[in-house]
């Protein structure tokens, strides 16, 4: 299997200075809505995904064993997606209209056929799968297998495992740059979660060892700033529209970071929600927030929270 211009990069915070944050003002997110979901209450979310060209919403649920297909023009549920045993990366191959589950229940990878919204393939993996990036170019699909110490890589034309690669950390969420056309994949026994902001070459970090947020920048691969997150950091986002970072924490908020140039950062706000909340996603194109609730109030539900960014807080 030829993997030309793809590199593997492992990235680890280093502790340093904090930069500046700001002092609590304006709230950045404003809840707009929320709906209950079809699976069982109380049961843990994981990872979401965006489709911009059917503009759906995939939602797993981890603890449920399905995925939830979200129109997000009508906020409604249009499909439950079965055979998804502890589903927790998904990612999307716009040109195949496929959607692929990290199934950590039975070490596979589900291969979801959204035009009738079913698995129509189980791809065995190591152990665990986790997170998943995809690199357009090479029509390959990078599989983390948290617990196996690796990598599966899927090319997508055939659904096969075309190689592993294997590492001496836990593997979670990768990451596809694609100006440089690499691969970063999250070495979790370091304890970090990252996503990259593609125009400007940055990656930012949600390091769970010390709850900061830190910044890197890819071409010179040093940290350049770390701020503080609330605590229990899971899923980051960016959104490069309103350059603006959210960081999903489990202890009742999601963090809420400002890029004002691509070396200057402040946090705006750990902006209050629900506890348990693992997992966030951010619409390009609306610049709304989605985050998944397991539990209001200490009481068990299944639900979805959209909210709206307040720009200039």
């Amino acid at each position: 299997m030829r993997n030309k211009g793809l590199m593997f990069l492992g990235l680890i915070a280093i502790t340093g200075a904090l930069a500046l944050s700001a002092k609590p003002g304006t709230p950045t997110l404003k809840k707009v809505t929320e709906f209950d979901l079809p699976g069982p209450p109380g049961k843990r979310f994981d990872y979401l995904t965006i489709t911009t060209d059917d503009h759906y919403l995939l939602s797993t649920h981890l603890a449920a064993g399905q995925m939830y297909v979200i129109d997000l023009r009508t906020n409604k549920v249009v499909a439950t997606v079965l055979d998804t045993p502890g589903a927790e990366g998904v990612e999307y191959v716009p040109e195949l209209k496929k959607a692929y589950t990290s199934n950590a229940g039975d070490n596979t990878i589900g291969a979801v056929d959204l035009r009738q919204m079913k698995v129509v393939k189980k791809i065995p993996t190591e152990a665990k799968p986790d997170g998943s990036a995809y690199a357009p170019p090479f029509h390959k699909l990078y599989v983390s297998d948290e617990r196996g110490k690796a990598e599966a890589i899927v090319d997508v034309r055939t659904d096969n495992i075309v190689k592993t690669l294997h590492f001496d950390s836990e593997a979670g969420m990768p990451q596809y740059d694609p100006v440089a056309q690499k691969v970063y994949i999250n070495l979790q026994d370091k304890n970090i979660f990252a996503v990259v902001d593609r125009e400007h070459h940055r990656a930012f970090l949600s390091c769970e060892g010390n709850n900061l947020m830190t910044v890197f920048n890819l071409d010179t691969h040093q940290p350049i700033a770390f701020l503080p997150m609330a605590g229990g950091p899971d899923v980051i986002k960016f959104d490069p529209g309103l350059k603006r970072i959210y960081v999903a924490c489990s202890s009742g908020a999601i963090s809420v970071f400002q890029m004002e140039d691509t070396d200057h950062y402040r946090k705006l706000e750990d902006f209050p929600v629900q506890k348990k909340v693992h997992s966030l996603a951010v619409d390009p194109d609306t610049h709304r927030v989605y985050a998944p609730q397991q539990e209001a109030d200490g009481k068990a539900v299944a639900r979805m929270v959209i909210y709206e960014a307040i720009v200039n807080p």
